[in-house]
Parts: C-alpha cells; structure tokens; sequence
C-alpha cells in the first residue's frame, strides 16, 4: 500500500468506521482515539496490507480495539456506581428508535457486534465472519439470536408504553 492509497482509503473509510465505532460505545472521543488507533496501526503495517482488502482490514482491526477497551473498562467498573435506573423499565419511553437503542446495548457484546455489522454496515454474513473471526453459520445464529431478542424486548416495550 503506498502513502497515496493510504490516504484514499482515510477518505473514503473513515467515516464508516467512526459510524461503527459511535454506535457501539455511544462515546464521541472514545469513538474517535479508535478510529485514530485504527489508522495508525494500518499505517505502521501499511507494507504488508493489500489495498484491495484495506476495509476488511481497517473494520476488523477497529472492531479488535473496541472490544478491547470494552474489555479493559469492563474490568474497571465498580458496582457501587452502577446506576439502577438505567436498568429498569419504569421511565416512560415515547420512542420507538430509543427503545430500540436500549434493546442493542443489552444483548451480548458479540451478537451487538455481528447485528451493528449486518443491519446497520450492510456487511454479508462472510464479510462479518471475516471480520470477527467467526463461521457463516455462527454469525447467522448469532444475528438469529440478536433479533430475537430485539423482537422480544420491543413486544415487552410496546406492553409497558
């Protein structure tokens, strides 16, 4: 990959990453050090990466480092400080997009990631498998599972409104 392709691919990927990243972690600056990660770790390897696969490459290691610092801030979080409100369906809900927010951030982290990378990237079931170093049947199961769950939940929702 030479300087110039590598600067294409940070105009032309940049923004779908930052959108990938934002929508998981919900944290611009966080969202942003990512994407920045992202490209700094495809520039020090950009030798070796073929330009033909620079998205699959600049995804997959974006998806890498989120789940890493998920990991890392996961380990950190105290039980004193976890808010209980955030936990309950007391509050009135007026928005069937908010609700469907909430659902995504409950389901585990592996089948928020392959739903994100399917419905909201347009990722095929092989791209995603690729990406996160999954089978096509595991993926699928795991986007069956995901939806299921979404489908459950705004039923349960749609009770409480």
């Amino acid at each position: 990959m030479t300087v110039k392709e590598f600067n294409l691919a940070v105009d032309q990927y940049s923004d779908g990453v930052y959108r990938f990243v934002l929508k998981n972690i919900k944290d611009e600056d966080k969202a942003k050090d990512i994407v920045q990660d992202t490209f700094e770790k495809l520039w020090k390897k950009h030798s070796d990466v073929n330009n033909d696969k620079v998205k699959s490459y600049l995804f997959s290691t974006a998806y890498h480092t989120l789940i890493d610092l998920t990991r890392r801030e996961k380990k950190q979080a105290r039980w004193d400080e976890v808010d209980d409100n955030k936990h309950s369906f007391t509050d009135g809900y007026s928005d069937l997009n908010e609700i469907l927010h909430q659902a995504v951030d409950r389901l585990p982290e592996i089948q928020k990631m392959v739903v994100m990378l399917r419905d909201y990237e347009g990722y095929s079931y092989k791209e995603i498998g690729e990406l996160t170093n999954l089978t096509e049947s595991q993926v699928k199961v795991y986007i069956f599972r995901a939806r299921k769950y979404l489908k459950e939940y705004i039923g349960k929702m749609e009770v409480v409104v």
